[in-house]
């Protein structure tokens, strides 16, 4: 019954902004930390963005200063605004759920696609 519905993604030029949204539902949201995770064709889904339940937040360094992840808590969402977007940036994101109790309580979203381009 654990759900998380991904929307927003879609095709932007160079610059541009898409703010992603991941509802969660099925699950105890204030008891799990949450992440975005990116892949690009050929490459490894890496980690982008993390809030743990009590709302500590952390980027890497390739979208620091560019992307910005919170939770609403009220709405059991997580969002990723993310600005000045490179084609780089291309890939499908994915929400992610991890309870603080049992690291094994791993939770993934559909993933939304995200272009960069002309």
């Amino acid at each position: 019954q654990v759900q998380l519905v991904e929307s927003g993604g879609g095709l932007v030029q160079p610059g541009g902004s898409l703010r992603l949204s991941c509802v969660a539902s099925g699950i105890s949201f204030e008891f799990h930390n949450m992440a975005w995770y990116r892949q690009a064709p050929g490459k490894q889904r890496d980690l982008v963005a993390s809030v743990t339940n009590d709302g500590i937040t952390n980027t890497v360094e390739s979208v620091k200063g560019r992307f910005t992840i919170s939770r609403d808590r009220a709405v059991k969402t997580v969002f990723l605004q993310m600005n000045s977007l490179k084609p780089e940036d291309t890939a499908v994101y994915y929400c992610n759920a991890q309870s603080i109790y049992n690291s094994r309580w791993d939770y993934w979203g559909q993933g939304t696609q995200v272009t960069v381009s002309p």
